[in-house]
């Protein structure tokens, strides 16, 4: 990896308010995180909290898990992510942590512009929770 990809630094400008940086690693990945204000466990469920991951390699990579998903470790990977076992269903990946990063920001603003289709992603419709969402995303939203 070179410096460039691990120096490329996120413009927080062209982030949506709605997204906070949640956590920004050394070698390049980053957390982003849906408005860790509104899901406290006390208004949403916390494990709801909608985030995206940026890493270096894919994330689910465990010890003793297909050889075939730890060899394109050099490429950088995007997750959305509605709740630990839910995820937007397409792969993102990218060659470099620049495109990554972009695509990153991209997605951040599809989701607060409420773009993308999260109630597909479920297998169990929450129709109470899928209303309060629509609430924080979407065009009539302040943030």
């Amino acid at each position: 990896m070179s410096d460039s990809e691990t120096d490329a630094e996120l413009d927080r400008s062209r982030l949506p308010n709605a997204w906070t940086v949640w956590s920004q690693g050394d070698q390049g990945r980053l957390v982003l995180a849906y408005r860790p204000d509104v899901f406290d466990a006390a208004d949403f469920p916390a494990a709801c909290l909608p985030t995206l991951y940026l890493t270096h390699g894919k994330r689910t990579r465990r010890p003793g898990v297909n050889p075939a998903d730890t060899a394109d470790s050099e490429d950088w990977y995007v997750t959305l992510y509605l709740e630990p076992d839910v995820s937007l269903n397409e792969t993102l990946r990218f060659p470099s942590r620049e495109e990554a990063l972009e695509r990153t920001i991209e997605l951040a603003a599809a989701f607060d512009d409420g773009e993308i289709d999260y109630r597909g992603l479920y297998q169990v419709p929450r129709e109470t929770y899928f209303e309060r969402l629509d609430e924080l995303t979407g065009p009539d939203t302040d943030d």
